[in-house]
């Protein structure tokens, strides 16, 4: 489907533009048009992950000490366990206890959540983070 550019105006507070303008700056975007494009993606990214039936994509990051018995089995027996999710992963020695390890993994919303909640919540797992976004296939 072939898309066009459509103008459209929006009103709204001077004090929430200026802010909006400071931000825009900070982030380094050159227009309000390309900043406001990003938020809308981001907001339609959101609803995207609200479909459980939806393929989408993400990674989920973990910071563990490497030192507590059993976590590594633990963690390589979930990955196994939805290997179908699991598209690739980087482990890093962050120090001589702790490592941060990163998945990549692509599925139905719900399978991603439920593989990042129990990953996030294996005991000696200190900070775990899901991280959402899309295949693409839906935004222009």
């Amino acid at each position: 489907m072939e898309s066009r550019l459509v103008r459209f105006g929006v009103s709204m507070d001077e004090n929430l533009l200026q802010r909006f303008d400071t931000l825009m700056s900070r982030k380094g975007y050159a227009n309000r048009s390309e900043a406001m494009r990003d938020l809308i993606r981001e907001h339609l990214v959101e609803e995207e992950w609200r479909k459980k039936g939806r393929e989408m994509i993400g990674t989920i990051t973990m910071v563990y000490n490497h030192h507590t018995r059993g976590l590594s089995d633990s963690l390589t027996d979930l990955q196994h366990h939805f290997h179908d999710l699991v598209i690739s992963t980087m482990h890093l020695h962050l120090d001589e206890d702790n490592c941060l390890e990163v998945l990549v993994v692509k599925g139905k919303v719900d399978k991603i959540k439920s593989i990042a909640d129990k990953l996030k919540s294996t005991r000696g797992v200190k900070h775990g983070k899901l991280t959402m976004t899309t295949t693409g296939k839906e935004l222009s």
